[in-house]
């Protein structure tokens, strides 16, 4: 089971390891024209190409050895360039269909298919919304630290969860993730785990003294057995702004 595990990990990490794709996606009629073949339109992105993870991936093919990269993702370009370029014209983009990124990504591509899911595979969104196939860093948008980065992402659709607060729920400074899986989950509003032990693996239960052995449930000193038989913590009518407040340190308003 774990030397399965570690196989999966390392199968779907481009970050790790040196990839090689067998069957690149395929452009009827054309033929591979190398990487360079694409600099004098895509200048910009072949530039920071090279810094990316993406960058490692190589066609096995003897007939096509060496060339890395861009026609592994996005098929052979001859036909791409004699048409004039053009986007979609001639030439697979991940970025309107996430079956190409999927080649590789396979367990991304599960997690797409769990009840709680963005709008991957309907079309609605796509892979390069959320990450930069061709820079240094897969993360959008770049700059500023990393988990402040993951964060912009997610801002750039859920505003209103990640507005600036007077108080500030500090799971948010560790990254949406913290809480939320993605890609995909079998919990509503895609959360890691449905109930109050989400919140218990931050705020775990250190009771006083006088309170161990007890049977009951405590945050801190503070007895909540009775509450958390009302629901989930943002759910039961308590901590309503779970990810933060601008009137209430509890998240309560």
């Amino acid at each position: 089971m774990i030397a399965a595990s570690v196989g999966a990990l390392l199968v779907n990490s481009c970050s790790t390891v040196t990839r090689t794709v067998e069957a690149p996606p395929e452009i009827p009629g054309a033929s591979f024209v190398g990487n360079k073949a694409c600099v004098e339109c895509h200048a910009n992105v072949t530039r920071v190409f090279p810094t990316s993870a993406h960058a490692r991936i190589h066609l096995e093919a003897a007939e096509r050895a060496g060339q890395t990269g861009c026609e592994a993702c996005h098929g052979a370009g001859s036909l791409h360039i004699a048409g004039g370029g053009g986007r979609g014209k001639f030439i697979v983009n991940p970025g309107k269909d996430p079956a190409a990124c999927f080649e590789c990504h396979r367990s991304t591509e599960v997690e797409f298919h769990l009840p709680q899911h963005h709008p991957v595979i309907e079309k609605k969104m796509n892979c390069v919304q959320c990450h930069d196939p061709h820079g240094s860093d897969i993360m959008k948008p770049a700059g500023g630290l990393a988990m402040s980065r993951l964060n912009e992402g997610c801002a750039q659709c859920h505003r209103e969860q990640t507005r600036p607060v007077v108080f500030e729920h500090p799971a948010l400074r560790e990254g949406c993730t913290t809480c939320h899986s993605p890609h995909g989950s079998i919990n509503a509003k895609l959360l890691t785990q449905p109930n109050a032990n989400l919140c218990l693996r931050c705020h775990v239960q250190v009771p006083g003294q006088s309170f161990r052995n007890t049977g009951n449930v405590y945050f801190g000193t503070s007895d909540h057995t009775s509450y958390i038989r009302m629901g989930n913590c943002w759910s039961s009518g308590c901590h309503t702004a779970v990810h933060g407040s601008n009137v209430d340190t509890r998240f309560r308003f």
